[in-house]
């Protein structure tokens, strides 16, 4: 079991639940920010902080948000652009910092309107 982030994040990146994590477990994106599902211990500790309620226990996942259960895994499964292995379980997102490229799912997204 795991957290998920969802479509609220995308954009937004408030980076609240990035500081809260006690196991660096959370990745970005150009867009969005995505929990790693096998590197997360599930605390809970990001979702109560995260202030557009984008973060859920994958078993609370809203509906409309269920996709980004396996877009999420999908992040660290896929190739990377340009590479031809996947970013896999890196052990920690601090040391690689934003990285080059979001989800298919995410890129999609209509942009926020500022």
């Amino acid at each position: 079991m795991t957290y998920v982030i969802g479509s609220p994040c995308i954009d937004v990146k408030d980076r609240a639940c990035v500081e809260e994590c006690p196991v660096d477990c959370i990745y970005e994106g150009p867009r969005s920010l995505y929990i790693h599902p096998d590197e997360c211990v599930d605390c809970g500790a990001c979702e109560p902080v995260c202030p557009v309620e984008a973060i859920y226990y994958e078993d609370d996942l809203p509906g409309d948000l269920e996709p980004y259960l396996e877009d999420n895994a999908r992040y660290f499964e896929d190739a990377m652009p340009g590479q031809s292995e996947p970013l896999g379980s890196p052990g920690g997102a601090a040391k690689l910092g934003v990285l080059p490229f979001d989800t298919p799912l995410v890129a999609a997204f209509p942009p926020r309107e500022e």
